[in-house]
């Protein structure tokens, strides 16, 4: 997924906000692009706040159940949320939001829930409780704070 200009990552993120960001773009690199869209475009939108809900209202729009095991993972989320505010607060700011979104995806973030391999075993993570709230790492520390 690349963004061409900021006015792509704008409907990119608009989408998710009105619920009709297609399936096929509701992947790892869609939800990196926009929670990082939310964070750069929505500055007065507290991500934390807001996310859950609209990740919750979007997989219910492609009929995807927000269950205990499948839909939101509030684990996941927040860890990418932290992650993602990380790499931004060390970007190059001078960059177009889109660019430093296209940057974000070629990173490390871009390579899936497998940069969270080393904080958490699979079975935590993927418990049912992860799902539902947050459940600190339990192999190693992570190397930021975790923010809401």
């Amino acid at each position: 997924m690349i963004f061409e200009d900021d006015a792509a990552l704008e409907a990119h993120v608009a989408a998710l906000l009105d619920a009709t960001l297609p399936k096929a773009r509701w992947t790892h690199a869609g939800h990196l692009a926009a929670t990082a869209g939310l964070i750069l475009l929505r500055p007065g939108m507290d991500a934390g706040q807001a996310l859950p809900g609209l990740i919750r209202r979007l997989n219910e729009s492609h009929g995807v159940p927000n269950s205990d095991t499948r839909g939101y993972h509030e684990t996941i989320t927040r860890f990418f949320l932290a992650a993602i505010r990380d790499a931004l607060s060390k970007d190059d700011r001078t960059l177009p939001p889109h660019a430093r979104v296209n940057a974000l995806l070629a990173g490390p973030l871009g390579a899936g829930k497998r940069v969270m391999a080393p904080h958490w075993s699979e079975g935590v993570l993927f418990s049912p409780t992860a799902r539902r709230g947050w459940v600190a790492p339990d192999l190693a520390p992570l190397p930021y704070a975790m923010g809401g």
